[in-house]
């Protein structure tokens, strides 16, 4: 096979931000002989990590062979402050056209990295901040590894983008850590909304042997490095796993990819092959078919659609379209929350937590007032014991949190934000009262997931400082914001919101006022459908899983037990009202609601889902029914069209705020790119629409 030249490989990323790597002689206390300390370093701030592309690796390869060269007692490599590097420039992965580019690459990393095993001198990776993927192998090629106690994070994300470990990771990390801890790290972190390692969990897991205080941390990791050479200290390394435990960790895995992507992604299965051959195979044979299998996977359009979302949760999700100057957004000093249930409590910690600012809340009496703010303590307590935050932040945040009866205590509020009944009439009275307290430049949101939020606003004295405010369940969790412009919503309203969810750490998108906004809007549609299919007599098991090719998150019917049938019937009236000849009314689901049965679904001794019995009782079938094959069309027929007309009628900008919308608001994963990347490549677009909503080769393999 023939290998590309680096000359070749580098012309393929023009825009490459080099990370350049130098070498330094230090002479250190403790240790007889120089140490040769390679740094790695792009040039940019933190908020730039470094990144491997084809000069990036050849730097690093000059200065290793600088650093063996001089024969020194030691070689570390560590990274500019609070990063050590985060893998490949994926935009550079992402336009290599070629099985053999990709494998030319994987070649590339490999070549580099194992100069760091192979060679004679110890070797020691001091992880001073974030690694990610080829960060991480840098550190799996070193003989030993330190890590910061501060690092952000430490994570082997591949999997989640569509491809694997393609630099070492499949092949070193199982006999460094077991198969178990491997699949933890490789197949289940990264199919759990790609979790990171904080460094007590590297640390437990074996990823690095020494977590050292971050105060001093290179002074520390030196010491510990004289330590190690001195035979003072001593690293010990788990035992060989038994073949039961092997095949326990790697059924383990098989079982996370089937339940996370139902098959829909074909990179955990391959790296799970490749885990099992680290087991058996040399370990020059096992990089080798690493190689293969990276530059396998970058020709397929699920990594292409992954590399489409990552650049719309990093790039477009912190630039909204449409955003106004930022130069507008007025200062918050306090906020206000109407309403204490569980979404209100949810809201009202996440201000507290990420503004550092006073909450207030409120309900129409005292009994509902007093249990929303004991859960909203509760909830603080709970992280508290979790140590995810100290008992400082404890006290400060429940001293920031409190409760009145009283719209007065918004009197000095600049952001108050309406979580109440999703009944129109209710929330005009509320903003109406509220008015008559806030000041004229305070800001007034609401978190309506489907009504009008110019109706609410129409007859208030300042109809211009009302903005939607939409938050999705869980709050903690789902990033997106969708920010709602209504009729007379002007810049500083707007501005202030998309600041606001700025410091809470959200990715906010601007759409217009109209029935469902986005997320809501495509995930009725396309439940609707499932729905009017089952009605219609197709068994339920078999319309629940028709789309499960996806790898959607759950299925539509436990969708519906998340967010509640009651509150799925209710956006789904609204949408009918809206647009009756598109969503229609379940009269099933009514008969649901009106029964008081939350949990629709169980499982059987198999472990399948399937509806709950009380459920079953309730349905009402006709004798129509349609195969697997055909509702599946017809909801992606469905979403295809849900998807264009929200296009045409200047709900968002491009369609690309509804891929982001989907993936940020619903979880979608990023192996469809959203939901139009994978309505194109499947042929439904132009099947349903006569047209694609992006070229060939956008989000997809290149055109051929």
């Amino acid at each position: 096979m023939t290998q590309a030249p680096l000359t070749d490989l580098t012309s393929l990323y023009p825009q490459e931000v080099v990370t350049r790597s130098t070498t330094r002689f230090l002479t250190v206390p403790g240790i007889s002989g120089k140490v040769a300390l390679i740094t790695m370093d792009n040039g940019k701030d933190h908020t730039r990590p470094s990144t491997f592309g084809p000069a990036g690796l050849a730097s690093l390869s000059t200065a290793i062979d600088e650093a063996i060269a001089g024969s020194p007692a030691a070689i570390a490599v560590t990274g500019k402050p609070f990063i050590f590097a985060v893998g490949a420039d994926l935009s550079g992965i992402g336009i290599l056209a070629s099985w053999e580019t990709g494998r030319a690459f994987g070649h590339l990393g490999h070549a580099t990295f194992r100069k760091l095993r192979e060679t004679s001198i110890p070797t020691f990776a001091f992880i001073n901040g974030a690694a990610l993927g080829g960060g991480v192998e840098v550190g799996l090629h070193c003989h030993y590894r330190t890590l910061a106690s501060n690092a952000a994070m430490m994570a082997l994300p591949e999997v989640f983008l569509g491809i694997l470990p393609g630099w070492g990771g499949t092949q070193l990390l199982p006999q460094i850590v077991g198969p178990e801890n491997a699949v933890t790290v490789i197949i289940e972190n990264s199919l759990s909304q790609n979790r990171s390692m904080k460094p007590k969990d590297a640390l437990g897991l074996g990823v690095v042997d020494v977590v050292l205080d971050a105060a001093d941390f290179l002074e520390q990791s030196f010491i510990w490095m004289a330590g190690v050479l001195a035979g003072d200290v001593t690293v010990t390394r788990p035992e060989p796993a038994s073949d039961t435990e092997w095949e326990e960790a790697l059924e383990r895995g098989k079982l996370l990819a089937d339940m996370r992507t139902k098959g829909a992604s074909p990179a955990p299965y391959k790296a799970l092959e490749m885990i099992k051959l680290s087991r058996t195979a040399p370990l020059d044979e096992g990089l080798r078919a690493e190689g293969d299998a990276l530059a396998d996977l970058i020709h397929t359009d699920e990594f292409r659609a992954g590399i489409y979302s990552f650049n719309l949760t990093q790039k477009r999700a912190r630039k909204p379209a449409g955003a106004p100057d930022a130069s507008l957004a007025r200062k918050i000093t306090k906020v206000g929350v109407i309403g204490a249930g569980l979404m209100a409590a949810q809201l009202a910690l996440l201000f507290a937590r990420n503004l550092h600012v006073p909450v207030v809340l409120t309900d129409v009496d005292g009994a509902r007032l007093d249990k929303g703010i004991a859960g909203v303590r509760k909830d603080i307590d709970a992280l508290a014991k979790k140590r995810r935050i100290s008992p400082d932040e404890a006290n400060r945040l429940n001293g920031l949190i409190s409760g009145s009866l009283d719209y007065a205590a918004f009197a000095d509020a600049d952001f108050v934000i309406e979580a109440v009944f999703e009944e129109i009439d209710v929330k005009k009275k509320v903003f109406a009262e509220l008015e008559k307290y806030v000041t004229p430049e305070a800001i007034l949101a609401t978190n309506t997931s489907a009504l009008s939020v110019s109706a609410m606003a129409a007859d208030l004295e300042h109809p211009e400082r009302v903005v939607g405010f939409h938050f999705f369940n869980p709050v903690a969790v789902l990033p997106l914001v969708e920010i709602v412009k209504a009729e007379k919503s002007d810049d500083a309203a707007l501005a202030t919101a998309f600041a606001l969810a700025k410091g809470l750490k959200k990715g906010p998108i601007l759409v217009t006022d109209t029935a469902g906004f986005v997320v809501n809007r495509l995930l009725l549609r396309f439940m609707g459908e499932i729905l009017s299919t089952i009605d219609e007599g197709t068994p339920a098991d078999v319309a629940d899983s028709a789309l499960a090719c996806l790898g959607l998150p759950m299925s539509p019917i436990m969708l519906l037990q998340l967010v509640g049938p009651a509150v799925g019937l209710h956006v789904q009236e609204r949408l009918h009202e809206a647009f009756p000849d598109r969503f229609t009314l379940s009269a099933n689901l009514a008969r649901i609601v009106e029964s008081g049965h939350r949990a629709l679904v169980t499982w059987d001794d198999d472990g399948k889902q399937t509806l709950a019995p009380e459920i079953a009782a309730l349905w009402q079938q006709g004798d129509k029914p349609s195969t697997a094959e055909q509702v599946k069309d017809r909801a992606l027929a469905a979403l295809a069209v849900e998807a264009q007309l929200i296009l045409d009628e200047g709900v968002v900008a491009e369609a690309a705020d509804i891929d982001l919308a989907i993936l940020t608001g619903a979880g979608w994963p990023f192996w469809l790119g959203g939901i139009t990347p994978y309505l194109d490549r499947t042929g439904v677009s132009e099947k349903v629409l006569g047209k694609r909503f992006a070229p060939a080769g956008e989000a997809t393999l290149p055109a051929q």
